[in-house]
């Protein structure tokens, strides 16, 4: 009889195209849809596709990986709710403030749970980080609560200046890449507290 440990099945692309692409799709779409008549028909086509998609992310984390994170079930929750929202009154206005909520609910939960010795980061992210002591846990959730305090803070300031287009431009593709940037540079600290190599790089919610 064989006892070695059987290694967990990896689902590294199947997670990021759960995580990321209703959030692309929804981008597509808004532009695909966008009419020079009705500036808001193509954020109510995106909101509409993203609704649809993020249900079906669902269904298919369910099935192939056989649970649904604590990350995709509140953006399905926030995205179908305020998504309704905005279908109801036409304003794509829900659309912008969804993030901010989501990363100031983040970056308190974060930031209270490390002011009280309590990494809630491991909860998110399912401790992915295997070999990663307590206190690199307690590290990693600081560093992101206040990377989710700026993202707040930023999309408020940009929601308020910058036109809905240009702001899902940033939205989808300079706050991707900002997060996976943050995420690298957090694994130098991350090896001195015990990741082990080889890990999937993992990111907590988006919006």
């Amino acid at each position: 009889m064989n006892d070695t440990p059987t290694a967990k099945p990896k689902h590294g692309m199947l997670n990021f195209l759960l995580d990321f692409g209703p959030l692309l799709l929804f981008f597509v779409a808004s532009k695909l849809g966008s009419s020079d008549a009705d500036p808001k028909q193509g954020a109510i086509v995106g909101t509409g596709t993203f609704m649809v998609a993020i249900v079906i992310a669902v269904i298919v984390s369910k099935w192939k990986i056989g649970k649904i994170s604590p990350m995709l079930k509140l953006t399905a929750a926030l995205g179908v709710f305020f998504g309704a929202l905005t279908l109801w009154f036409h304003d794509e206005r829900f659309i912008q403030i969804k993030p901010t909520l989501i990363y100031a609910f983040f970056g308190l939960l974060l930031i209270g749970g490390w002011v009280r010795g309590k990494a809630l980061l491991r909860y998110v992210l399912e401790a992915a980080y295997d070999g990663l002591d307590d206190k690199g846990w307690l590290k990693l959730s600081l560093n992101w609560g206040l990377f989710f305090a700026a993202l707040a803070t930023a999309n408020e300031a940009m929601r308020a200046t910058l036109s809905f287009d240009l702001w899902l431009t940033l939205k989808v593709w300079g706050v991707t890449i900002i997060t996976f940037l943050f995420a690298m540079a957090n694994i130098p600290m991350l090896l001195k507290h015990g990741l082990k190599l080889g890990d999937e790089p993992n990111v907590p919610p988006q919006g």
